[in-house]
C-alpha cells in the first residue's frame, strides 16, 4: 500500500437521474481499498479524510496498515485542511493546486505560504481509480443502479469490490 489514488464517480441512475456519488480509494493495482456512498450533490473534498479512514490494508501478521506512503488525487481534494491532515499523518500529498487557490495564495504575499509541489509522475498514475470505477461500471447492477435503497447500492458495490480482489489474487497465486 505504498501509493494510493482517490476519486469520486457518479455511477448509475436511478429514478431521479443520478443520485449518489461513490467516494473511493484504490491502490496501484486498481484494487478497491475504501468505498463511501454520498448523495449526488455531496461535494467530493468533504469526503477525503472518511474514505481514508476506512482503509485498512491486512498483512501476513500484525495490525492492518492505515497509512499509504502518498495519495495521488484530482484538483478537487486540494483544501488546505486535507493537505493539512495527509501532513499530520506524515503521508506525501500528490495534488495540484487550483487556480483560484493559488491565485489567494499569492494575492496573501509572504503571508500566503510556499506553492505547492508535487509529483508529476505520480500524480499520472492517478488513472488507475479512473480503471477500478470501470471495473465497477463493468457490472450491469452497479452500472444501472437497480437498486434502490442506498444500503443494497453499497452491498452491491462491496460484492463488486470482493470479485475483483479475488479475481486479482487468483492471477497473481500459482
Amino acid at each position: 500500500m505504498d501509493k494510493l489514488r482517490l476519486k469520486a464517480a457518479r455511477l448509475g441512475r436511478s429514478r431521479g437521474g443520478q443520485t449518489s456519488k461513490v467516494h473511493l480509494a484504490a491502490d496501484r493495482k486498481c484494487r478497491p481499498l475504501a468505498l463511501v456512498l454520498t448523495v449526488g450533490q455531496a461535494a467530493d473534498s468533504p469526503q477525503f479524510i472518511p474514505v481514508l479512514e476506512k482503509i485498512r490494508v491486512r498483512g501476513p501478521v500484525g495490525r492492518p496498515r492505515t497509512r499509504p506512503g502518498a495519495v495521488a488525487a484530482d484538483k478537487a481534494y486540494s483544501s488546505r485542511g486535507n493537505r493539512t491532515y495527509l501532513r499530520k499523518r506524515r503521508i506525501k500529498v500528490v495534488i495540484p493546486e487550483k487556480r483560484d487557490q493559488a491565485a489567494n495564495r499569492k494575492n496573501k504575499g509572504s503571508k500566503g505560504g510556499r506553492p505547492v509541489s508535487y509529483d508529476a509522475d505520480l500524480y499520472k498514475e492517478r488513472n488507475t481509480v479512473e480503471r477500478l470505477i470501470n471495473k465497477l461500471k463493468a457490472w450491469r447492477g452497479i452500472a444501472t443502479r437497480y437498486d434502490k435503497t442506498p444500503e443494497s447500492y453499497l452491498a452491491g458495490l462491496h460484492l463488486r469490490a470482493a470479485m475483483i480482489w479475488i479475481k486479482d489474487l487468483t492471477r497473481t497465486t500459482p
